[in-house]
């Protein structure tokens, strides 16, 4: 009798031992979340004009506050939402400015320049854009000429652009043997960049492509390498995810593992021919 009431005063006290330790492993996590996210490099860079709230509860994060432009608030989102131990992202936050209505002009100014934001071969503040009844012109200077083709093709596959005007003109010094472009110097800081702010940026960067906006992509990032997964409807598409994210700032490289719904459709029919042939 002596014996089951010591086992049972024993699980009575690891069980308090427990729910008393619970708050604390929480409240721990919690406040690793909350530092995480303004310690992180989306934070600190893209939104460190922002006014930006963290508050986390046993892993559900809520975001209050200020923030310049819808691209931020996603961008925010979809940080937090990457980082270990976050259940839920409540976004509550707030444009601080006019948000212009779908399709005009403006819109397609702030769309244009948050495409260009997440490209690290790309510069949205050096890049003068003006958009008049849905064509868009481009002017600034680029470091090359694949860098201003490149920034034609970002900016006609925003959605809403009916055509570009590029009248960016190329940078007259050619850039010496060994020199390395501006693009390429960002790109080497790519190991500054957290895993959760990549994810995110990728994540965004997929969204404001038109090309990809529609896309079901699973996108997960360890070390700075980018794993997709999800479905494409043809390997061309597939071929433009992994072409968009690899030009996505800190991204050191892209495992692409989604399937094509084409080759997919074709392996079902197949077999069903060769019966019909076969009778």
């Amino acid at each position: 009798m002596q014996k089951k009431t010591y086992r049972l005063s024993l699980i009575v006290a690891m069980a308090s031992l427990f729910l008393c330790n619970a708050p604390l492993f929480a409240s721990e996590t919690d406040d690793r979340i909350e530092s995480s996210a303004q310690q992180s490099y989306v934070f600190k860079t893209y939104l460190k004009d922002d006014n930006i709230k963290v508050e986390s509860k046993d892993g559900a994060a809520t975001l209050t506050g200020t923030v310049s432009g819808e691209a931020h608030k996603s961008l925010a989102q979809e940080t937090v939402a990457s980082l270990p131990g976050v259940t839920s992202v409540d976004n509550k936050l707030e444009d601080d400015g006019e948000v212009p209505a779908v399709y005009t002009d403006a819109w397609l100014v702030a769309k244009v320049k948050a495409t260009f934001l997440f490209h690290r071969n790309l510069s949205a503040s050096e890049t003068e854009v003006i958009a008049d009844n849905g064509t868009v012109t481009l002017r600034g200077e680029a470091s090359s000429r694949a860098q201003k083709d490149l920034a034609t093709e970002y900016a006609k596959d925003v959605e809403g652009v009916k055509a570009v005007q590029n009248e960016m003109t190329v940078a007259a010094a050619a850039i010496e043997p060994g020199t390395k472009s501006m693009g390429q110097k960002i790109g080497a800081m790519g190991e500054a960049i957290d895993d959760a702010s990549i994810t995110a940026l990728v994540k965004t960067s997929l969204l404001y492509h038109r090309s990809t906006s529609g896309f079901k992509t699973s996108v997960k990032t360890k070390d700075g390498v980018v794993t997709l997964d999800g479905k494409a409807k043809n390997a061309a598409e597939k071929d433009l995810a992994t072409k968009f994210v690899s030009d996505v700032r800190g991204v050191k490289g892209v495992t692409n593992n989604m399937t094509v719904e084409e080759a997919q459709i074709k392996e079902t029919k197949t077999p069903k021919k060769a019966a019909i042939e076969g009778c």
